[in-house]
This record gives C-alpha cells, structure tokens and sequence, in this order.
C-alpha cells in the first residue's frame, strides 16, 4: 500500500473541487474543513454538491480527513460555549457521515483557566454527547503544543481522555510540529516508543505534518515548511523511518512560502519515504 500524504486543500465554490485541487498536486489524501472554518453557522450542501464529492472520493481514492472549525472548544466550562461547541461537533460528525469521510480532526481546546483536569473531563462529557451522530466516522482529537490554559500538550492527557471516553469511535490526529513544541523529540525513536507505550500509536489515525518555526519544547504553535524548521529535513527523515507512522494518511498544513513550489514538501517526503524503502 502507498503513502497516503498531501495537503489541507480549499473547497471555495463547490465541495468536490477539493478533489480537483488535491489531484493537481499529486495528493492520496487531503483535509478539508466541511463548514465555515471561522464562524458557528453550518453550511448546507445541495444534493448534486454532495453527489459530486462522493463520486469524486470514490473515483480517485483520495483519502479525506475533514477538520472541525476553530471557535468550538469543547474543553470549556462555559455552558454556552460548550454547548455550541458540541452542537458543532455533532454537525460535522454527520455532515463527516453523510459525504463518507472516515475521520474528523477536532482541537482538544482550553480550560480557560478552570483547570486540566476539568478540561479533559469536559472533552469526555463532549465526546458521550457527540458519539451518537459518529457512525462510521471516528473522531480524531489533536494534541496541542501547550500554550496557555491548553489541554492535550501531554500525552498522558491523551490516554486520560481516551480511557474515561471509553469509546471505539475514538482515536487521535498527531501534529508533529505540536509534538515538538511539547517537548517531544519526534527525531529520537526513543520518544516515538514512550509516546507508543503510554497511548499506542494504533490510536493515532492521521498525522499532521508540519516543521516547527520554534525550538523543542517552546510550547509554541507556529507550523513551518518542511525542511525550513527545528525538525528539519533529518528530522523527518528519522520520523518517517518509525514504522507505525507512515501508515497513517499524513496532511501538510505547512504556510505558503515565496519561492516554493506548491508540490515542492510533498515531493520531498515521497523521496524520503521512497529511500527508507
């Protein structure tokens, strides 16, 4: 089986141009958002939208990760904001449901103060709310990097939500630049086995492919290009060669850069891959 890696691609004016997008770059897979990624209000799809997505994903076999938006946080102790927030999360889960997609990557989100501990139990509170409308699609949570108030930075944290949840629709979405910004030196295979005996990396469905603008441990979130960050190309060359990794459909959710191809880091994670071979 092939490498399953490409890009977070846009859907502006029709959904199913995603895939359009995605073929062009050479992508076997993609992320996409599948509502307003900056606001609350759902986007409802017309039915020959919708018929095109789903004939498109099966015709060219892109893997499709979709992405929750940005404004839930279904760590919040606010009752409104969790509320709207799990009203988001099972609107995606079903939109996720109905166009196919097997996986839907949702932030862990921030305590706003109120503590980890009760952060995390928000998530699973979130989690038995949601699971109802999650059918065929498993939800991914993402680790954070760890800035302030954030939860999901520690792998334990990952492990305490999945062991509470206790649900089989449950799984999670590694950002390596986020890992890295923790304090996990994805370089150093002895860190990709504690993070494997402490969560499993069999839980881990889709992985985020981003270098990091800051150094190890910065608790900053700041995505690079791959090779132009601390990971570095060596970097990934050490990651990718961990055998648990590269079986999960990897996503680029690298910035635009002056100068750079459009295709430039997924052809260069193809040649790293292919040496490993």
């Amino acid at each position: 089986m092939g490498l399953k890696i490409g890009y977070h691609v846009s859907i502006a004016k029709s959904m199913d141009l995603a895939f359009d997008r995605a073929e062009a770059l050479g992508c076997t897979a993609m992320q996409i958002f599948i509502t307003n990624p900056r606001g609350w209000a759902d986007r409802r799809l017309a039915n020959d939208e919708k018929e095109r997505f789903i004939e498109k994903q099966e015709r060219t076999r892109i893997e499709v990760v979709a992405h929750m938006p940005y404004l839930p946080n279904i760590a919040s102790s606010n009752s409104i904001i969790f509320k709207k927030s799990v009203n988001a999360l099972k609107e995606n889960l079903a939109k996720c449901n109905d166009l196919g997609i097997r996986y839907l990557v949702a932030h862990m989100g921030s305590h706003m103060g109120h503590g980890r501990k009760k952060g995390l139990d928000n998530i699973v509170e979130a989690i038995s709310m949601a699971e109802q409308y999650m059918g065929s699609t498993k939800l991914l949570l993402e680790n954070e990097s760890g800035h302030i108030n954030a939860v999901g930075a520690d792998i334990d944290d990952l492990s305490y939500v999945y062991g509470k949840a206790d649900s089989k629709k449950l799984g999670f979405c590694m950002d390596t630049c986020h890992l890295y910004a923790a304090g996990y030196d994805i370089t150093r295979r002895s860190v990709l086995d504690t993070i494997d005996r402490k969560l499993g990396w069999d839980k881990v469905h889709a992985i985020h492919l981003n270098d990091s603008k800051k150094p190890l441990g910065s608790r900053l979130d700041r995505h690079d290009n791959i090779g132009y960050g601390h990971i570095g190309i060596d970097g990934f060359r050490k990651f990718l060669s961990y055998d648990k990794v590269t079986s999960k459909p990897l996503i680029l959710e690298t910035p635009s850069r002056q100068g750079l191809a459009d295709d430039k880091e997924l052809r260069d994670i193809k040649r790293i891959y292919e040496s490993l071979s």
